[in-house]
């Protein structure tokens, strides 16, 4: 399974991963659909900056008029204009960013979710929901960061910087070279300490992460939690984490608040350099009061747009942090799809699994863990089979083998007389149904349930469906009726009524083979008679393979394979295994009663 991690410092489970990384290129990506809004904020930029610049000459120009006694109603109005004009281009500029900046971080999410949706399994198993849940949430926001405490307004503010050192350069280039000089040293304090940011920012989104998941943890079993009287010990696991995000937390703070002193610091000592040397300059008739105020004024116009730049930077940092995070994840290879367009039958055996061997081997260097060895499996078309065997037995791994959630360490498996690698997934699984062992139901309506089964499903097919699987009085508890919401993993319903509707759904798409996991399990007898007699009426014509351990589920079967320790220790009918092999007639005897 480690075959995603070739480089070890990227494999969150080594010892010797770093971290995952990102540059400034890698944010491309997410503003290529917002091209014309990021166009339009540039040139937006561009003209707040050029009319900024052009206050400082105006007023220049206006203390001259003044010391010469001319009109400056003209200038003054103009100057006013000017003022006004740029606070409203400034104020749709700011509108805009925001605007795209929520756009990136919803293109972000969607594209997330479904890089998220289509990985293969094995990644599930790897990580933890809640870190994932949290690269949806908090690290793609601060991605909205990048835009709204400004990039683009930085290139503009960049424009106005250098456009004003260069008009400060013809008034007075001895005062330029003296601000620059100070300026120069805040730059390179402030570049390193934003890199430091960047790191602490990616370890934060890590904590954060990890705090997420102890929270989805809980919540996920909290009546277990409350039955064992252990929300103390599962508070303060949470408390851990949450202090670990607080501390890193403050890391960035501290980084981040030696950011403002040295621009503040820089600012007010090239201020002062500004002023002692400029009123120097004034007295000994070097230069003159409009040029000196001039000057200041574009030191203001310079230095603002610098500490915008010294803020930008930081966040940037900071959403390169998070989006390393997220990038983790979108160079993960998708679950293949495998070859397009579905096959025609060409065997009388639906299934065949020919010497087929699975381990389970999460990173490389790890001892892999064997769950099937040389499988040999024949399904003919149109039985019914069973699975039954201890647990740990490798039934259910041989239920995601056939959905081709995991793919075999060795052997084939063959659909139809075809191997499975020659369908494409979603072919594949259109003419499989599964219903697994936990019955899963999502949180939502009865309706939304089963349309994951089938989309066009008309009402009076799915209350024909919930009726054939005793589930119809459930629809007259509530007036929504296919509408009535089920809860958070549809703990509104009995564990017998989850798996019916789970059973429902697979049977409403009516797939020609159907994979049913301990489908029954939760089942009082009056109601697994009816699930019987609604499995046995979709079941004619098609290949239904059961695992079970109740033998009224197993007797009627056309074929039983037993499975010990990952191998076929028997396969026949109930009557011949009695008498074949001991593992079935001691699990006929105990675990397989009613």
């Amino acid at each position: 399974m480690s075959e995603y991690y070739q480089d070890p410092t990227q494999n969150p489970r080594s010892r010797e991963y770093q971290g995952p990384r990102a540059r400034l290129k890698d944010l491309l990506p997410y503003l290529a659909d917002h091209k014309k809004a990021l166009y339009l904020a540039v040139v937006l930029s561009v003209i707040a900056s050029l009319m900024a610049l052009a206050q400082p000459l105006l007023l220049g120009q206006l203390i001259s008029a003044v010391e010469q006694n001319l009109s400056i109603t003209t200038l003054a109005i103009v100057l006013v204009a000017l003022i006004l004009v740029s606070a409203v281009v400034n104020a749709f500029q700011y509108y805009l960013l925001y605007k795209t900046g929520e756009g990136v971080v919803l293109t972000t999410r969607k594209q997330l979710v479904a890089r998220m949706l289509r990985l293969p399994i094995p990644e599930y198993d790897r990580r933890r929901v809640g870190d994932l849940v949290s690269r949806v949430g908090s690290d793609s926001t601060l991605l909205k960061s990048v835009l709204t405490q400004g990039l683009v307004d930085a290139l503009g503010g960049m424009l106005q910087f250098f456009g004003a050192i260069i008009v400060m350069a013809f008034i007075d280039p001895i005062l330029l070279g003296s601000t620059l000089l100070v300026v120069f040293v805040a730059v390179a304090t402030i570049a390193l300490t934003g890199r430091k940011i960047r790191s602490a920012t990616t370890k934060a989104q890590q904590r954060v992460g990890e705090m997420s998941s102890a929270v989805e943890r809980a919540l996920s079993a909290i009546r277990t939690i409350r039955a064992a009287r252990a929300e103390a010990k599962e508070t303060e696991v949470i408390s851990k984490a949450a202090s670990a995000a607080y501390d890193q937390g403050l890391a960035i703070a501290r980084l981040s608040a030696a950011v403002a002193p040295i621009a503040q610091i820089a600012f007010n000592t090239a201020f002062i350099v500004v002023l002692g040397l400029g009123g120097l300059r004034v007295a000994s008739g070097e230069t003159t009061i409009s040029s000196l105020v001039t000057f200041v004024v574009l030191l203001f116009f310079m230095i603002g747009p610098l500490i915008s730049a010294f803020g930008a930077y930081t966040s940037v940092m900071g959403a390169l942090g998070a989006m390393a995070r997220i990038n983790e994840i979108m160079v993960l290879p998708e679950e293949e799809s495998g070859v397009q367009g579905t096959r025609a039958a060409t065997s009388d055996v639906a299934l065949e699994f020919s010497d087929v061997s699975f381990n389970y081997q999460v990173d490389e260097g790890e001892e892999p863990n064997p769950i099937l060895t040389a499988v040999d499996l024949k399904i003919p078309r149109g039985s019914r089979v069973a699975l039954v065997g201890p647990s740990g037995a490798g039934k259910s791994t041989i239920f995601s083998l056939i959905e081709r959630f995991y793919e075999p360490t060795s052997g084939v498996i063959l659909l139809d007389g075809q191997p499975v690698t020659e369908f494409s997934r979603q072919d594949l699984r259109g003419q499989i149904g599964y219903v697994e062992q936990d019955a899963p139901i999502l949180a939502g309506s009865i309706r939304e349930n089963l349309l994951l089964g089938k989309e066009s499903a008309s009402d009076d097919e799915l209350v024909e469906v919930l009726n054939m699987v005793n589930l119809g009085e459930v629809l007259g508890r509530d007036p929504k009726g296919l509408d009535a919401e089920v809860g958070e993993n549809g703990i509104m319903l009995s564990g017998g009524e989850r798996q019916r509707l789970a059973i429902a759904r697979a049977l409403l798409a009516a797939p020609p083979i159907l994979l049913l996991d301990e489908s029954t399990s939760a089942l009082d007898g009056p109601n697994e008679q009816r699930m019987r007699e609604a499995i046995d009426a979709v079941a004619k014509n098609r290949t239904l393979i059961v695992i079970a351990h109740r033998l009224s589920t197993v007797v009627d079967s056309d074929q039983i394979i037993v499975l010990e320790r990952g191998k076929v220790v028997g396969v026949g009918t109930h009557s011949e295994l009695v008498k074949s092999t001991p593992l079935y007639t001691e699990l006929a005897k105990h675990q397989l009663l009613v």
